[in-house]
């Protein structure tokens, strides 16, 4: 007998290979393939592709895309996340809205909620990474790996130039740019002050415009 729920199964595909925990409930159109994972309590909410993955215990992934991935128990994918071959993706940790991993690890309790890339890198535990973040990997020749420790705070619109160290307890300010090591315990600020114009906003959209 079984028991997980496939709440629609004219929509859903799922390979023969496929291994379901109990209580696992499935929505409608997802397809899982290959030797995918799904641990007990998993949720897999509507639109998801899943393929050679694992899904951790009590782990809600929601029309995300995860092929090669590993995620961890009591985790949050999703929606519209995608999860490259060997994300790792570990206990209690957030994939959000828009977020791209790819090779690479989050730590336990750590929060990529929106609009990030993280590639080639390893992060630690209980850190935040902003809005907008991204971890630039790739020189146009090789790809190199950034390290993040624990406890760090890496603000929104950030670039985390490879190969970089962060180490544990820094802070990135929102809008830096980041291309050298920290230090524990470090607030970094790499922003170029706002030049401000009284008035002239006029005339330049006079010329925008041609007028």
């Amino acid at each position: 007998m079984k028991n997980y729920k496939i709440l629609d199964k004219k929509s859903v595909f799922i390979d023969k290979s496929v291994k379901i925990g109990k209580g696992v409930i499935i929505y409608e159109n997802s397809r899982i393939e290959g030797d995918t994972i799904m641990l007990d309590g998993a949720i897999i909410m509507p639109n998801c592709y899943i393929k050679n993955s694992v899904i951790g215990k009590n782990t809600v992934v929601n029309s995300s895309q995860l092929e090669d991935a590993k995620v961890g128990e009591n985790c949050s994918v999703g929606p519209y996340a995608r999860l490259r071959p060997k994300a790792d993706i570990k206990d209690n940790a957030k994939i959000g809205n828009f977020v791209e991993i790819k090779n690479a690890v989050i730590g336990k309790n750590s929060k990529v909620s929106h609009l990030a890339y993280v590639g080639d890198a390893d992060v630690g535990e209980d850190c935040n990474i902003g809005c907008g973040a991204i971890f630039v990997n790739y020189n146009g020749k090789t790809k190199s790996r950034s390290i993040v420790g624990d406890n760090c705070f890496i603000g929104s619109n950030c670039n985390v130039i490879a190969p970089v160290v962060i180490k544990d307890n820094s802070y990135i300010c929102a809008g830096t740019t980041l291309t050298d090591n920290t230090n524990n315990g470090d607030f970094i600020i790499g922003r170029v002050r706002a030049t401000v114009k009284e008035g002239r906003a006029k005339d330049y959209l006079k010329k925008v415009k041609g007028e």
